[in-house]
């Protein structure tokens, strides 16, 4: 049985709005957090990260990319459909801020844990392009697999933490059965529409959202979309890759 964990509203100034997941003891492992998101102008100066992993991962209805720079002296556009890891390792700084003035970006921000012995290596950074990023078509929905991989695709980005993230579209009434692998914690986040998992009915302004922990043996969750058109976002991951370790 899934675990139900708060999802919160966030607010920073009159340009940043986002729906925060964060839950504690480790039940997310290894994602520490994911934030979906709005930015309609520059909102966070340049921040330092370290210990861990920064994801961006912009949805292609954003109305602009995100101009994404660190200190590594990367300097590069996050487009619609796009991805951008950040192992911060030991240290780095970054800024990003919507790309064209005036527009919207519409993103996860994903927050990641690394195994204990790489929490200090050298910083480094990956970008995949919307169009180098797998897609699976299915009667009903679409799959684009941004990180890990789904029956037999794969992204071809291969980061220090090996996690799974499916950007998934549904049509009104169509029914979708994701296989899970054994001993991963996966949850699923509602990004429009009424979706519903595994016979229980999840949307954007609910109250929270489902987490399976680990199991030992694989598993399939169904998705379905209710009333209209769907999408939703499916996260897993080894927990072994955990703050608590």
């Amino acid at each position: 049985m899934p675990v139900i964990v708060p999802l919160q509203r966030m607010n920073h100034g009159s340009h940043f709005r986002a729906y925060t997941l964060r839950a504690e003891n480790n039940v997310l492992a290894p994602f520490l957090g994911v934030d979906h998101a709005w930015m309609s102008a520059p909102t966070f100066p340049p921040h330092r990260h370290a210990g861990f992993c920064a994801v961006s991962y912009v949805f292609m209805d954003s109305e602009t990319g995100i101009d994404n720079r660190d200190s590594l002296g990367t300097h590069n556009l996050i487009r619609p459909g796009g991805l951008h890891w950040a192992t911060a390792g030991n240290g780095i700084i970054h800024q990003e801020d919507p790309a064209e003035e005036g527009k919207t970006v519409h993103s996860l921000q994903i927050f990641v844990s690394l195994l204990p012995e790489l929490e200090q290596i050298a910083p480094s950074t990956l970008s995949l392009e919307p169009e180098d990023t797998p897609m699976l078509r299915m009667p009903g929905g679409k799959i684009r697999v941004a990180l890990g991989s789904l029956s037999g695709v794969a992204s071809p980005l291969k980061p220090p933490s090996n996690v799974t993230l499916l950007d998934i579209s549904l049509e009104e009434g169509a029914e979708l059965a994701i296989p899970v692998p054994a001993g991963v914690n996966m949850f699923a986040m509602p990004i429009f529409g009424e979706i519903s998992i595994d016979g229980e009915a999840f949307f954007l302004d609910g109250q929270g959202l489902p987490v399976y922990p680990a199991s030992k043996h694989p598993r399939e969750v169904r998705l379905k979309a209710e009333h209209g058109s769907a999408k939703v976002v499916m996260f897993w991951g080894d927990p072994r890759y955990s703050t608590a370790n």
